[in-house]
Formats: C-alpha cells, structure tokens, sequence
C-alpha cells in the first residue's frame, strides 16, 4: 500500500482535489508484513481516514457476499472494504490486488482499480 507508487500517486490527486481518501481498518491488518517500517505506515495512515468496522458494514458486508455468492473465509476483508466504500456517497474508488473480486462484491457502483 505505502510503497506502491501508484497508489500513492492516487491518494495525492484525491487529495489535491480535497476528496476524503479513507480504507478501512482491516486495511491496515492486510496491508502489514515483516518488511514494512511502522513508522512510514503510520506517517501514510495520518494523512488517511480510517474508518472502523461498524455493525452497518458487517451486515451490509455479509449481504455483499451472499449476493455475489462468495464466501466469507475468502473474501471477508475484500467485503467489508466494498461495504465501507459503498457507505459513502458520491464517487468511489477502490484499490485493490483482487480487481476481479471487488467487480463481483460492488458491480457498476464502485470504479474498482487493480494495484
């Protein structure tokens, strides 16, 4: 997520237009592994609005899933970022590495970029 290039290159063009750019906590359980500084993840995540997972987005998740007849052991995390996504209105992006996935969990309501 912080080293990725592009990513990062979309979160500053969202911002310069002053477009709220927030993920979901679970975002950050995903985005960790053994080569990623805390501080740098933490001085990225200042600049974001991370949103708790509320009992809104879990059942919205939950509905997401059996709609798109997906399992939760597999595509839990991906699901309640669709939710949280689909909680706000307006124009919504998703990054994700599962492109494929989120077009199945958000449809046409999301614009969904593969990272």
């Amino acid at each position: 997520m912080a080293n990725d290039p592009r990513v990062t290159g979309l979160i500053r063009i969202a911002q310069a237009k002053d477009t709220l750019v927030a993920l979901s906590n679970l975002t950050l359980i995903e985005a960790w592994h053994s080569k990623v500084r805390m501080d740098r993840l933490r001085r990225h995540v200042s600049r974001l609005e991370v949103l708790s997972v509320t009992d809104a987005v879990t059942w919205r998740a939950i509905d997401l899933l059996r709609n798109a007849n997906l399992h939760g052991h597999k595509y839990a995390i991906d699901s309640v970022v669709a939710a949280t996504a689909l909680s706000y209105s307006g124009p919504r992006i998703i990054v994700t590495s599962d492109a494929d996935g989120m077009n199945k969990l958000c449809g046409d309501k999301v614009r969904v970029v593969g990272a």
